[in-house]
């Protein structure tokens, strides 16, 4: 099994989710190597939750990382979860190269390109 893909399965199992039993895991590799991992994070106001996408994506910014190759979602569910929408920004404006591969507890897995997952995307661009 990839190192990825366990790193995700593993950071799924740390996921606080007692309102939806909802559990996300994520792993995120930079390109010189390292691996940050995410759980979702719930909290009872629901607008103050934190999906697993954001948490790696947010712990390798703040430990440096810049430049990332490949993330790992992982979710216990029969179709592929991709990332939500707040998430794809982040991953559009963090990991515009990186390969988004999608896997769950069967084995099942699919690898997409962000570009595809959020088509027109808004970035800084549009801020010039």
């Amino acid at each position: 099994m990839d190192p990825l893909v366990r790193a995700a399965i593993e950071a799924r199992r740390q996921a606080v989710a007692p309102f939806s039993k909802f559990l996300v895991g994520a792993a995120l590799e930079s390109r010189d190597g390292r691996v940050f991992t995410g759980c979702n994070i719930e909290n009872a106001s629901y607008g103050l939750t934190v999906c697993a996408e954001r948490v790696a994506v947010f712990k390798a910014l703040s430990e440096g990382a810049r430049a990332f190759s490949r993330i790992v979602v992982c979710a216990d569910t029969q179709h592929l979860t991709p990332p939500c929408g707040a998430c794809r920004q982040i991953l559009w404006e963090f990991c515009p190269e990186a390969e988004v591969i999608l896997v769950n507890l069967d084995g099942a897995s699919e690898t997409l390109a962000i570009r595809d997952l959020l088509p027109r995307a808004f970035d800084v661009s549009f801020l010039t």
